[in-house]
């Protein structure tokens, strides 16, 4: 990574802002359901406090649109990071202001305020000037922690970094660019990419930027279906995407001629319709029934799959089999969960829907490396450039 890091710049006496990714889960109560996100920044901020640094940090929960919206506050977040941390954390009741900046302006060395919610400002994500830089007041050094919203182009992920002599990179941001770019640039092989989910144009990119350096694609959930479609065959009412067709056709012949193994269903889980009870089957990928629905994979294309990642040394996954959020359809979604956690390989798991699987399976433990941003981490196995990454200071040592 050609970016300055944390470690590489003087903290003492500072004021650090970390952008950091708090975007838990919380219950109908407030509570924290799931803090694996705020333990990843743990490092981060506890190397600035060790450092000698006043630690501010900021973040975004939910989708507030721009409005005060207590459900959405960051005050249960402070509350776990106080114990996480084993200090106090104060909280700021904005993200910006006159009352912020006194409570700023009071801040000891190895004192940590957070501020709240970010998106409480339609400003941030518009990426507004004048909220990029009352941001920045409150900054000597700006460390992007916040994988997970690096591919957005925000006030506190990119304008802020105009208006602040430093901006560098915390230890999680460095850890995900250096297990995503460089294992895609320097595998182990045979090295097996797995893509599920819903769309196969959200997928196309990292098959494309894929196929010359993988050995094996494997496609599974909804996305498969446009696959199976453009081949001509009857795929009920599974959801396809119809401008997909030629592209996937392209995509598939692409492939072929790019010596790549490419793996589709050979059977799955079908239902009369999506609602809770409706009666379901098994079927081959030939014979789905006009009007019925495929909502998972089945046993045969498990068997297939697993055997496929058998042999792998560097395995990439990105999206469920199916909709495993309901336990009729989960089935394949955590067989080739645990297929992946088996294999003597690297592993690597794309953020969102993929890292739950995962934990809903039980072996997230035993997974190389989870990572924290779903979209970020499709769009740099694209090949695509990240803005929130792309604006930090260039390390030209």
């Amino acid at each position: 990574m050609n970016k300055k890091t944390i470690e590489k710049v003087d903290l003492k006496g500072k004021r650090v802002f970390i952008r950091a990714d708090f975007n838990v889960p919380l219950d109908e109560n407030g509570n924290i359901t799931d803090d694996t996100r705020i333990r990843s920044t743990l490092p981060t901020i506890n190397y600035a406090l060790d450092a000698g640094a006043k630690v501010i940090l900021a973040s975004h929960l939910g989708r507030p649109k721009g409005k005060v919206n207590t459900k959405y506050s960051l005050a249960p977040v402070a509350t776990r990071l106080s114990r996480l941390l084993n200090k106090d954390v104060q909280f700021a009741k904005d993200c910006i202001g006159p009352d912020v900046e006194h409570q700023a302006a009071g801040m000891r060395t190895g004192d940590v305020l957070l501020l709240e919610n970010l998106r409480f400002h339609a400003e941030e994500e518009k990426n507004d000037e004048a909220f990029s830089r009352a941001l920045a007041a409150f900054a000597d050094i700006y460390v992007n922690d916040a994988f997970g919203t690096a591919h957005r182009a925000h006030a506190s992920t990119y304008g802020i970094t105009k208006h602040v002599k430093l901006s560098v990179a915390g230890f999680l941001m460095k850890k995900e660019i250096t297990y995503l770019q460089q294992t895609v640039a320097n595998p182990v092989r045979p090295f097996v990419a797995i893509l599920g989910g819903a769309k196969v144009s959200g997928k196309i990119g990292v098959i494309e930027n894929l196929k010359d350096k993988v050995d094996k694609i494997i496609v599974g959930g909804a996305m498969a279906f446009t696959f199976i479609k453009a081949r001509g065959r009857e795929v009920g009412n599974s959801l396809i995407e119809t401008e997909m067709l030629d592209m996937a056709q392209r995509t598939r012949k692409g492939l072929h001629d790019s010596g790549v193994k490419f793996y589709l269903p050979v059977d799955f889980v079908v239902a009369e319709n999506m609602n809770d009870g409706a009666e379901t089957k098994i079927v081959t990928s030939q014979e789905i029934p006009k009007g019925w629905v495929g909502l998972d994979i089945g046993p045969a294309t498990v068997r297939l799959f697993s055997e496929a990642i058998q042999d792998a040394k560097t395995i990439i996954w990105n999206g469920p089999m199916g909709m495993f959020e309901k336990d009729a359809y989960s089935r394949g979604t955590f067989a080739i969960a645990r297929a992946v956690a088996d294999a003597y390989a690297l592993t690597i798991v794309g953020g969102g829907d993929t890292d739950v699987a995962v934990h809903r399976a039980g072996v997230s433990d035993s997974i190389s490396f989870i990572s924290t941003g779903g979209g970020a981490s499709l769009e740099l196995l694209e090949g695509k450039e990240l803005p929130g990454l792309a604006a930090l200071t260039d390390d030209k040592e």
